[in-house]
């Protein structure tokens, strides 16, 4: 029920930060929905093909299908209140990757996989719904960029199963490695840490 709850969570952060994406592109209804819609499954869905979990998991409960509608409608509706749209864009994408990287590792222990591939599964889950967001909005997706996305979902996942060695409840180590993951993002963007840039350091040699 835990990881539902946060699969629920999940959804709704991706579906308002493709929301937020589409509407800045000035996209139809149509769009917003289809934008929002990828955003929120799209990790899911890779996910669940790697695995062979088929059908993939929206198509088998329609409780995602509702959810993602009535966020899309929400958000819509409340446009005007997220005024900094960036800001918030910034905000639900990275409550979004917290969340779905712990799905993802969840899902990859579930059918017996190591440490190391459930924090890769939980990695794709988190980043890849952003990944066709912003190849079909034209932008180069922020998993690609010098900004710490993924690595913040790697070091999140490793650290969930540092967290459990101790004796302490899953939920609650499930909730650490979440807020992990989310403060990293948070703090390297407060204070401007990046990976290293290729091209640069390839130019000053």
């Amino acid at each position: 029920m835990f990881y539902f709850f946060i699969d629920v969570l999940g959804i709704i952060a991706f579906s308002i930060s493709g929301v937020l994406v589409a509407m800045e592109k000035k996209l139809d209804p149509f769009g917003v929905f289809i934008i929002a819609f990828v955003t929120s499954v799209g990790g899911g869905t890779l996910r669940d093909v790697l695995l062979g979990a088929t059908p993939v998991f929206w198509l088998k409960e329609m409780v995602y299908i509702i959810v993602i509608t009535v966020t899309v409608i929400f958000a819509i509706i409340f446009r005007d209140k997220l005024k900094y749209v960036r800001t918030s864009l910034f905000l639900f994408d990275t409550i979004g990757i917290g969340l779905y990287t712990l799905v993802g590792i969840e899902k990859g222990l579930n059918v017996g996989l190591v440490p190391v591939m459930c924090v890769a599964l939980g990695t794709m889950t988190a980043c890849f719904g952003g990944v066709t967001r912003d190849i079909l909005c034209n932008e180069i997706p922020v998993i690609f960029r010098k900004e710490i996305y993924a690595t913040a979902c790697i070091i999140g996942g490793f650290s969930y199963f540092l967290i459990i060695q101790f004796p302490i409840e899953v939920t609650y180590a499930n909730i650490m490695a979440i807020c992990i993951v989310i403060g990293i993002r948070l703090l390297a963007v407060k204070f401007n840490i990046a990976l290293p840039n290729i091209y640069r350091i390839a130019k000053k040699k």
